[in-house]
Order: structure tokens, then C-alpha cells, then sequence
């Protein structure tokens, strides 16, 4: 069994306080589970729709981490310019 992420890295990305949001990492891993599950077909339009509904908020999560790290990187590099 793979060992479990930290969930939150402080300033990193999203909504860092709120305890439903996943990290990076999960989101990312749930994102291709979902994907996964589309892909393969067989649901029904109500239950692809939600699947669907579910990805699009997995991918934003997953944009405001890497946006969120973005940040972080940018803000190192002018401190090391100062």
C-alpha cells in the first residue's frame, strides 16, 4: 500500500483551510479514476453527467494547486533576485 500524502502544503493552493479540499495528489488520482470510469461507458446519462460534474471540479482543484505552487515558485525566485 502506497503511503499517504500530506493533504495540504501552506500557501499552496486552494481553499488551504477547508477541510474538504484534497490535495494535489488525490485530486489528481480521483480526476483519473473518473476519467477512467467515462471512458469506459456503461452508466447511465444522470450518472455520467454527475461523473462529469465531478471531473470539472477535480480539474479546477487540481489548476488552483499547480496555480497556487506557480505563485509560490515566482515569489522564491524574486526573493532571490532581491
Amino acid at each position: 500500500m502506497a503511503e499517504k500524502k500530506p493533504t495540504k502544503t501552506a500557501a499552496a493552493g486552494p481553499a488551504q483551510n477547508s477541510p474538504e479540499t484534497p490535495s494535489y495528489e488525490d485530486a489528481r488520482e480521483e480526476l483519473i479514476e473518473v476519467v477512467r470510469r467515462l471512458e469506459q461507458g456503461g452508466t447511465t446519462l444522470e450518472e455520467s453527467l454527475a461523473l462529469w460534474e465531478r471531473a470539472e471540479k477535480l480539474a479546477t482543484i487540481c489548476q488552483d494547486w499547480l496555480d497556487g505552487a506557480r505563485k509560490r515558485l515566482d515569489a522564491a525566485l524574486a526573493d532571490d533576485d532581491d
